[in-house]
């Protein structure tokens, strides 16, 4: 895959923005213990300031449960990523639906290939922790939840950029920085579909920022 690739990423539907500084919880849930080695990469590892970024869609008409949704996503992450320009791919564990320990590496055009490990995993969610190698250094988790009468299907992530050179890359050149942004966009608008729904008002992507004493 080119960068030409990316080029479909920007036929999206609406997207709401809000940003403001971060809270208390900028640096995300602690990664469980027994998940925790030498290949993972914390937050506290990275450079630069952390972000913590929401992106959300609100799916009406759709029947099913919020359980039923993440069973679908974790059983097979490519029936939602947008496999034009990126595609998971189980590494490690068997083969089958998401569990904890299990690693993948989430194949991007150029050298943006993410290594990460299962962390976590409830009914309505799954958490991502990123690997040596990845260009962020932090958490992802993918969660559902009946809200309002819609089903509500979230990607909230909780990073830094993994070295200082990502950080040139990410922080001050936006070109990275839109790119993933867009396909978590597209994400999310899948999700929808693959629920059976419609995705009502956009995606809303809230971004905070907390800048690190020393990184």
């Amino acid at each position: 895959m080119g960068l030409a690739s990316w080029r479909y990423l920007w036929r999206t539907s609406p997207l709401h923005r809000v940003s403001e500084p971060a809270g208390p919880q900028a640096s995300g849930p602690p990664l469980p213990a027994d998940q925790v080695d030498e290949q993972v990469q914390g937050v506290d590892d990275g450079a630069g300031p952390l972000f913590r970024r929401c992106y959300s869609v609100d799916i009406h008409g759709s029947t099913m449960e919020p359980e039923q949704l993440i069973d679908l996503i974790a059983e097979n992450p490519n029936r939602a990523a947008p496999v034009e320009v990126a595609v998971f791919r189980k590494t490690r564990g068997d083969a089958g639906p998401l569990r904890v320990g299990d690693e993948y590496l989430v194949r991007m055009p150029g050298p943006w290939d993410g290594p990460v490990r299962a962390v976590e995993r409830t009914p309505t969610s799954f958490r991502l922790a990123t690997l040596r190698g990845h260009l962020e250094a932090g958490q992802i988790e993918f969660r559902a939840a009946r809200q309002d009468g819609a089903l509500r299907f979230e990607i909230e992530s909780w990073a830094r950029s993994g070295d200082r050179l990502s950080e040139l890359l990410y922080d001050r050149a936006r070109i990275v920085k839109e790119m993933q942004a867009h396909m978590w966009i597209h994400f999310c608008e899948r999700v929808g579909r693959l629920a059976g729904g419609r995705v009502r008002g956009g995606v809303r992507l809230h971004t905070s920022r907390l800048e690190q004493a020393g990184g």
